[in-house]
């Protein structure tokens, strides 16, 4: 690990940091969260994440209706010491367009969250976010696993308002295609495709 000796990492606040706080601090690296007021880095992306980010955000931007817009790596406003970072995200399209603010969304904008996992991302990805997310009331979340020879594999959930927990809805490989939150349907196998 190398540590630049010129640089001043930010010291939390007694209690963490907040979004207000967080969306002040300055040259962080790219794609650093909020978590529980903590500041979370993330590693840099290996060739199979950025492939299946990149494809779903196309995919999915493809196939919303009017009314939503598909984006990838935007952070989400979800509370006062809360602000991650889904890979791929569906929101409306007046959300997508609205000028300001320019570096996040709020939650009631995000229709869908999908996590793509990576080794140092594993616990987030499968726990802490998805908690976050359905606590928040984001209605679908997709957590994208990388199976055996590099297939795509996703594991589907809808939130469930009463238990404000998600519930699994379907587990794909080779093909997705659902009607929840929209119709949709989206080859697996094309994430190392051009497009």
């Amino acid at each position: 690990m190398t540590v630049d000796p010129v640089h001043e990492w930010p010291i939390p606040p007694a209690g963490g940091f907040t979004v207000d706080d967080f969306l002040q601090l300055r040259d962080l690296p790219n794609h650093t969260e909020l978590i529980d007021g903590g500041l979370v880095f993330v590693s840099p992306q290996r060739k199979w994440h950025r492939q299946v980010t990149s494809m779903f955000r196309r995919a999915l931007d493809a196939q919303t209706p009017e009314n939503l817009r598909a984006d990838r790596e935007m952070a989400v406003w979800l509370g006062p010491r809360q602000m991650p970072e889904p890979d791929v995200l569906v929101v409306t399209a007046e959300a997508f367009d609205r000028p300001e603010p320019e570096s996040y969304y709020f939650v009631e904008d995000v229709v869908l969250a999908v996590e793509v996992v990576s080794p140092d991302s594993e616990e987030r990805d499968r726990d802490t976010k998805p908690r976050k997310y359905s606590m928040a009331g984001i209605p679908h979340f997709w957590r994208v696993e990388r199976g055996s020879e590099d297939r795509v594999v996703v594991y589907a959930y809808e939130l469930d308002p009463v238990s404000v927990r998600y519930v699994p809805v379907g587990i794909y490989h080779d093909r997705l295609k659902t009607s929840s939150p929209f119709d949709l349907d989206v080859d697996l196998t094309a994430a190392r495709e051009r497009g």
